[in-house]
């Protein structure tokens, strides 16, 4: 691998448009005052590096259950799932996944099945790792169908600074276990909710890479795995 692989990464084209606002506003920035210019030139940099998406090695296997967001795991609970989805009021085991505005916040599906439903639902803007941001903020959730008949839900929630979800599949679209789904802009969390007897293969506090890190294992069953900082 080249050093700059490691630093140079494919942006999604959404990002584009901001990049170029970016640099048009530090254009003006040089000619107004040069170190304001600079200060431009690190926040055009900045912008570039938040849409980046890079290519992720996705772990191929029936049943793993990949995590869909970069970040870290804010919190993993019992809940009752999100309501628009018309599912069973059946408790849920749901993973957080938190992104602060340096993380990759481009979306992948965390397993491979039918899109089902669809929901967005308009909201207020809480810091999104708070609990109460499941149910007040902007958010898009999904509801994908397993092959075997289970149901795994998956919710883009808007955070602090994001203002818009970006989707890029419907409902009835097959989806396969790392695609792209959508993008949320500027801040944000994910949320999966494994069907119920299934345990979480991973621990809060945990960093996630999307379409890489196994969050559960749909066949088997094992017990709940600990972790330690260290």
């Amino acid at each position: 691998m080249r050093m700059t692989d490691t630093v140079l990464k494919p942006m999604h084209p959404e990002g584009w448009r901001f990049v170029g606002i970016f640099a048009v506003i530090t254009a003006l920035l040089f000619w107004l005052w040069e170190p304001l210019g600079w200060i431009g030139v690190v926040l055009t940099i900045w912008c570039y590096y938040f849409f980046r998406d890079p290519v992720r090695q996705v772990p191929e296997g029936e049943g793993l259950v990949i995590s869909p967001a970069d970040g870290m795991i804010s919190q993993i609970a019992t809940v009752l799932p999100p309501p628009e989805l018309g599912m069973a009021a059946e408790p849920m085991t749901r993973i957080s996944v938190f992104m602060s505005v340096f993380n990759v916040h481009v979306n992948r599906s965390p397993v491979s099945g039918v899109l089902k439903k669809r929901a967005y639902t308009k909201g207020k803007f809480v810091n999104a790792s708070l609990d109460k941001a499941s149910e007040h903020n902007e958010r898009n959730a999904l509801l994908i169908a397993l092959p075997d008949g289970r149901e795994i839900a998956c919710v883009q929630i808007a955070g602090l600074v994001a203002r818009r979800i970006l989707p890029f599949v419907k409902e009835g679209d097959t989806l396969y276990a790392g695609r792209r789904f959508g993008l949320i802009r500027f801040g944000s969390r994910v949320d999966v909710y494994l069907p119920p007897g299934v345990t979480p293969l991973v621990a809060e506090g945990q960093t996630m890479i999307a379409g890489e890190t196994v969050m559960a294992d749909l066949t088997a069953s094992l017990p709940p795995r600990p972790a330690r900082a260290e």
